[in-house]
């Protein structure tokens, strides 16, 4: 008998999201974090779309950058998915970043 149980991180991942989904009628800038980069984009739930993206190995440019061409887009507010980080570090850097040009989270 196979079963699939859900990892910790998925949990973690699911329970942000949820909550993100069910608050908010915002496009989502989510983040995702490797070793050397870290990747942002901004998506419109509702109709499946990846409306910006960023990346970079400085996390604070990549919210500079995600920011700007959101505001480009008209997008002025969005729901900040961390994913299954903690609001630390790198992570808090990218929403600072994105904050300091004019995005709000």
């Amino acid at each position: 008998m196979i079963t699939h149980y859900k990892t910790a991180k998925e949990r973690r991942q699911a329970r942000t999201r949820r909550t993100l989904k069910a608050v908010s009628d915002r496009p989502r800038l989510t983040v995702f974090r490797s070793l050397k980069y870290v990747y942002a984009q901004v998506i419109d739930d509702q109709k499946g779309i990846t409306l910006a993206a960023a990346s970079s190995k400085d996390a604070k440019q990549v919210g500079e950058l995600i920011a700007q061409k959101a505001l480009k887009a008209k997008i002025t507010a969005v729901a900040f998915d961390r994913g299954s980080y903690k609001y630390h570090g790198r992570i808090k850097a990218v929403a600072e970043g994105a904050r300091s040009q004019g995005l709000k989270l």
